[in-house]
């Protein structure tokens, strides 16, 4: 397949980075001739400096014979023009472009992308995206990251070991006997920074993150075995009024669980579009650092702290001051890789990485065929794909057993007749099964030809 990627950010290098690590034509346009020489000097991509919407440059990028177009630079016009241009000029048959600007976002606009007028096929928001992610959070405090797979009814949970957890120095061969009915398997660990795909004989240690595929039924259980409690959410506050704490506030308004929200946001202009677009929420103006604006909001009393402004560096000492006045658990949103290390010696539970959801987001949509969804694990270390067997793969009909996955590959579930399994090794994978299998980034083109996907793009 041939790509062209407008946008050599950190969303467009880690989307090449995937594209050409799985021998897609892959080439990077961007008016930064230091972020194309980057891309090329690092991936297997080709390049091109200038302006990603003039008709001249997508003509040297390639675009006549194009498949697809993935606008991911920093303007919204431009990805928007890029897309019109694209469609217009070439005919390139697929058209993703990210949007940031709320207003662009709105229902009310939304035939505009189905129309000629302005042909974007896909729409990717990342403020969408993260108040998604954040919303997860929430809904699993205890875990550092969650996703659903297999239509809901499988999770991926995302589980930092503490020295309390019970299953400590046990081969996870010899926890599948322990817990013979639960539904669920370790598919990864990152241990010392590094993650891997376990082995049967492979002991957990405290300190260890681990990525555990479970039956959404079983999630509660799980956290319990390794040790985290399942509160009930019943107080969260977000501190950061703007477009994702004003969307993730509103979605919490709608819960059946009437959770207790409160808004902390500095901007009054912010603050007060907040507090007119909710009706139950208490907004508060005010600086999210301030221990006495804190104390207002109740921080002592809160099961959540999500911090999720515009500047990494507040929302992790806003994180910090939360959980040292009280806070039981505090979410940050960090858009740099660099500082998650600190997340663990400071003391906070968990972080949403807009960069990773977004990727993932796109890769759902560029990927086809019998794939039915991609998630990004950590900074693009691994990726869990969720795919229908297909009668031609060669993987159909065969025990887990006996499949040569690589060694950094994982089943983590399997839906046989719409019902989700644990596999084991004598599970037989059978056409129009649907799995969910963890695999290390250079292990995705093996899983992908194992599959019989590669080809089956949009």
């Amino acid at each position: 397949m041939k790509v062209i990627i407008c946008g050599a950010g950190q969303v467009g290098w880690q989307i090449a980075r995937h594209l050409s690590g799985e021998n897609n034509d892959v080439t990077v346009v961007d008016n930064n001739p230091d972020l194309v020489r980057r891309a090329t000097d690092t991936l297997d991509v080709q390049g091109l400096a200038g302006f990603a919407s003039y008709p001249d440059v997508l003509d040297r990028a390639g675009a006549r014979d194009a498949d697809m177009i993935i606008a991911a630079t920093h303007s919204d016009e431009v990805n928007m023009v890029t897309c019109q241009v694209a469609h217009s000029v070439f005919s390139v048959p697929r058209k993703i472009a990210r949007l940031r600007a709320q207003s662009y976002l709105n229902a009310i606009y939304s035939d505009l992308y189905r129309r000629d007028h302005l042909p974007i096929d896909v729409v990717i928001s990342p403020e969408k995206e993260v108040a998604e992610a954040a919303l997860r959070r929430l809904s699993s405090p205890s875990t550092f990251d969650t996703e659903s797979f297999l239509g809901g009814d499988a999770k991926m949970l995302g589980i930092q070991l503490d020295e309390d957890c019970p299953v400590l120095n046990t081969p996870l061969r010899q926890l599948s006997e322990l817990f013979s009915t639960l539904r669920a398997i370790v598919v990864g660990i990152r241990r010392d920074g590094t993650l891997f795909a376990p082995e049967p004989g492979d002991q957990l240690y405290a300190g260890d993150q681990i990525y555990v595929f479970t039956h959404t039924l079983d999630s509660s259980r799980t956290l319990e075995i390794f040790g985290k409690e399942t509160k009930r959410q019943d107080r969260v506050v977000i501190i950061g009024g703007g477009n994702v704490g004003l969307a993730v506030a509103k979605e919490l308004e709608q819960s059946a669980n009437r959770i207790r929200t409160k808004v902390i946001e500095l901007s009054r202009e912010n603050a007060e579009r907040a507090a007119d677009a909710l009706e139950r929420t208490i907004v508060l103006h005010g600086d999210g650092l301030d221990i006495e604006i804190l104390r207002e909001a109740g921080v002592s009393r809160a099961d959540t702290v999500l911090c999720v402004t515009d500047d990494d560096k507040t929302n992790l000492l806003a994180s910090v001051r939360a959980k040292t006045a009280g806070a039981r658990v505090a979410v940050a949103l960090v858009n740099d890789p660099t500082l998650v290390p600190l997340m663990k010696p400071l003391g906070i539970d968990a972080y949403i990485n807009p960069r990773t959801t977004t990727v993932s987001s796109i890769l759902r949509h560029i990927r086809h065929g019998r794939v039915r969804g991609v998630y990004s694990i950590g900074d693009a270390e691994a990726e869990v794909i969720e795919a229908q067997v297909l009668s031609t793969s060669p993987i159909a009909g065969q025990a887990v057993r006996d499949i040569d996955f690589p060694e950094g590959v994982l089943i983590g579930a399997v839906q046989k007749a719409g019902k989700v399994m644990r596999p084991s090794g004598s599970t037989k994978i059978e056409e129009g099964d649907a799995i969910a299998i963890f695999a290390m980034a250079a292990d995705v083109p093996a899983v992908e030809s194992l599959l019989q996907v590669s080809i089956d793009f949009f």
